[in-house]
C-alpha cells in the first residue's frame, strides 16, 4: 500500500496542537508517519509534538515555505498532506487521498475548506474563500485555468505526490504568504488540479481576531496582489495572530 505522511508546519501553535492530535487520533485509517516540521517555535509546540508521539524536526531556516520543502525531503510517504495546526480532517482523509492519489491524471488536491469556530461555520468567509479557488487562477492566469489549474490555499490541506513536489522545486521559500500559490502553479503543469468534496475545517481565529468585514478584505488584498506579482509584499499585509 502507497505510504502517507500527514506534515505539519508549525510555529508557536501550542494552543492548535491538543485538538489538532485529537484529530490525527480519529484518523481511521491513520496516516504511516505524521511529521511536524517546527519552525522555531518559543513556546511548547515541539515538547507537546513529542510527547503525542509525533515525529519532530526542526527546520533549517524560518517560514513555512522552507518548512514544507525540509519536511518533504525528510518525509517516508510517497504521498504528502500538508496540514495546518489549526485544520481537522475527516475520520477517513487517508483513505480519501490514497484514492484520488492512484488517478495518474491528478498533480495536485485538497480537501474543501470550512472556517468553524465556537459560534458554528462562517460561511460568508467559507464560501468566498471556494470562489477564489476558481476566479483567481481565471483572473489571473487565465491560459493555465483552461488546462484545469485552480488555487488551492493552505487550509484546504493539500495532498501530492512526493516525487512530483520534488521534481518540481516544491514551494517558493520567498514567499512568506500563499506559499502554495506556486506549487500549484508547478504542479499544474504535471497534472489536474482538485478539491475533494468533503471538509477540512479549519478555526476561525483570523476572523475572530480581525473581525469578520476586515478578515474578508485582507484575504481579497493579499489575493489580489498575488495576481499583480507582488508576492513578496504579501507578508506586510498579513498580521500574524498567534
Amino acid at each position: 500500500m502507497t505510504k502517507l505522511t500527514i506534515l505539519i508546519p508549525a510555529l508557536n501553535e501550542e494552543r492548535a496542537l491538543p485538538a489538532l492530535i485529537d484529530g490525527l487520533r480519529a484518523l481511521s485509517p491513520p496516516p504511516d508517519e505524521i511529521l511536524l516540521v517546527d519552525g522555531g517555535s518559543e513556546d511548547r509546540t515541539v515538547e507537546l509534538a513529542q510527547a503525542a508521539g509525533l515525529r519532530t524536526i526542526r527546520a533549517p531556516a524560518r517560514g513555512r515555505a522552507m518548512q514544507i520543502n525540509f519536511g518533504v525531503t525528510q518525509a517516508d510517504g510517497d504521498i504528502i498532506c500538508v496540514l495546518h495546526a489549526d485544520t481537522r480532517l475527516v475520520p477517513d482523509a487517508v483513505a480519501i487521498m490514497r484514492d484520488r492519489m492512484a488517478d495518474p491524471a491528478l498533480a495536485l488536491a485538497s480537501f474543501t475548506p470550512r472556517y468553524i469556530g465556537p459560534n458554528g461555520v462562517r460561511w460568508g468567509s467559507t464560501i468566498n474563500n471556494w470562489c477564489k479557488t476558481w476566479y483567481l487562477p481565471l483572473i489571473a492566469r487565465p491560459h493555465l485555468f483552461l488546462r484545469g489549474f485552480r488555487l488551492l490555499y493552505g487550509d484546504h490541506a493539500m495532498f501530492f505526490r512526493r516525487a512530483q513536489f520534488l521534481a518540481v522545486g516544491g514551494c517558493d521559500i520567498d514567499a512568506q504568504v500563499l506559499e502554495e500559490a506556486e506549487l500549484c502553479i508547478r504542479l499544474s503543469r504535471l497534472g489536474c488540479v482538485r478539491m475533494v468534496a468533503r471538509w477540512a475545517d479549519t478555526s476561525d481565529r483570523r476572523i475572530s481576531e480581525w473581525g469578520r468585514w476586515r478578515a474578508n478584505w485582507i484575504y481579497f488584498k493579499v489575493a489580489a496582489l498575488w495576481a499583480l506579482g507582488q508576492t513578496r509584499r504579501l507578508s506586510d499585509h498579513y498580521p500574524d495572530i498567534r
